[in-house]
């Protein structure tokens, strides 16, 4: 999982790639000429027969040793590994290519929060030509369906980041805090210990366009609906609303430490207690072990708080390998994403380098659910998270043009954290903004 704050020239290059690539959107559904999902393999076992060369764009930790086990495995075709960046770097590097008409790779890293934006741009190949939707039953549902757009396939799931309570159990010991089962509690909690301490905090500043996407999904908001050039933008809706009751008044109430994510300063107070809690997906704990070593033996894992007690969830972060309509060989793209994110040799690399799988095989693992952990002080960390990637929410979406949306969150949503005010007044900014972008491209947007 990557950080959704953007600033500075990064922003403004990333606004002006994904604009121009918006404007060239055809309309309806992306490739709605794709053949049918029962398509056959047969061109994609041909290909890696015959073998050849493709170009592998990512910042995963894994691929330098997943490509080289998918080299030895097929010494016949040879992947040429770039790093050209991560976030922005990387999708502003990828959308100046598709616009170019060359230079993109065969075969890149999309989230899911990206997918229909390159879809829909008609960049990505609609993997149900290859038989790829005969693997839908190995996947989790909420990833699968982030791989989709409209009724194509445009990557295979990697990872998945199912959000769960992180929380730094020896501050929860030393204040007498009980860990919350709702939002309710989790208020009550946050107040108890910054009375007792002022120094310290439950929460952080999250003023992170991926975290509130994240929440506001957990609390059944459905703010934005696609269909095909239509969009609809509502940051009014009743889960919306669920969850800025809660955050407003972590807010107003000055129960959340101004630490801005990502930084060196916020990684500090991860691990010397002054914030207590991330409620984030299931790739923190890796996050934790590189850069808050201070914290080993400190934090634990619970479910998700909800706001009726029962259990539900969302995802944060993830991603698919897709294959690019640039690429002059997509067949052997596709038969690499499928080496990579469906074979058990690739798999095991990625789970062994810390990864959270998106393969229910693995979910359902007992070797991978039972695992203590070291850093969690020998919790089996696993059960909880596991148990979050059956509890997603269905009927998620994103924007067709999220990486702008992203960009521009800290000008809107962004000051309601640094200035105290109301988040609904920011996500109202944010909403109006969105509109006025979307009809701007050729999209036809009206606020719900």
């Amino acid at each position: 999982m990557i950080s959704t704050r953007s600033n500075g020239k990064v922003a403004v290059a990333l606004v002006a790639a994904v604009a121009l690539g918006l404007t060239g959107c055809s309309s309806g559904s992306p490739d709605s000429g794709s053949p049918a999902a029962n398509g056959s393999q047969d061109a994609v076992d041909a290909a890696l027969k015959q073998g050849g060369e493709i170009t592998y764009w990512t910042w995963t930790p894994q691929a330098e040793e997943q490509v080289a086990a998918f080299q030895q495995e097929h010494p016949n075709v040879k992947v040429k590994l770039e790093n050209v960046g991560t976030g922005n770097d990387h999708y502003t590097k990828l959308q100046n290519a598709i616009k170019a008409g060359s230079g993109a790779p065969d075969v890149a890293q999309v989230e899911y929060q990206a997918m229909p934006q390159f879809a829909l741009t008609d960049a990505l190949v609609d993997l149900n030509q290859y038989g790829f939707g005969a693997f839908e039953k190995d996947y989790t549902a909420s990833t699968w369906a982030s791989s989709k757009v409209g009724d194509g396939l445009f990557g295979l799931p990697q990872d998945s980041g199912p959000m769960a309570l992180f929380y730094n159990k020896q501050v929860f010991d030393q204040y007498g805090l009980t860990v919350p089962k709702t939002w309710d509690e989790y208020l009550a909690a946050a107040r108890k210990l910054h009375t007792a301490d002022p120094a310290r905090y439950l929460a952080a500043d999250n003023g992170d366009a991926g975290f509130t996407t994240s929440m506001i999904w957990q609390a059944g908001g459905r703010p934005f609906n696609t269909d095909g050039r239509s969009v609809t933008i509502n940051m009014a809706d009743p889960g919306v609303k669920k969850w800025t009751s809660v955050w407003n008044q972590l807010l107003s109430e000055k129960l959340m430490a101004q630490i801005p994510p990502w930084t060196e300063e916020w990684y500090r107070a991860l691990g010397n207690g002054t914030i207590a809690t991330a409620p984030t997906g299931a790739w923190w704990p890796g996050v934790l072990a590189s850069s808050v070593a201070e914290g080993a033996g400190k934090w634990a894992v619970a479910p998700m708080p909800s706001y009726d007690g029962q259990p539900v969830t969302a995802e944060s972060g993830g991603s698919a390998q897709s294959v690019l309509k640039q690429s002059k060989n997509p067949a052997l793209g596709a038969a690499f994403v499928r080496w990579l994110n469906n074979s058990r040799s690739s798999i095991k690399i990625f789970l062994d380098t810390g990864g959270f799988p998106a393969t229910t095989a693995d979910l359902g693992s007992a070797e991978f659910r039972d695992k203590p952990s070291e850093y969690f002080a020998g919790q089996k960390i696993n059960q909880v998270l596991t148990a979050a990637a059956g509890q997603v929410a269905k009927g998620w979406t994103y924007l067709p043009y999220q990486l702008y949306a992203n960009s521009i969150y800290p000008d809107t949503v962004g000051k309601s954290y640094l200035n105290g005010s109301n988040i609904d007044a920011g996500l109202m900014d944010w909403q109006k903004a969105l509109v006025d972008y979307g009809n701007q491209q050729g999209f036809s947007v009206k606020a719900g």
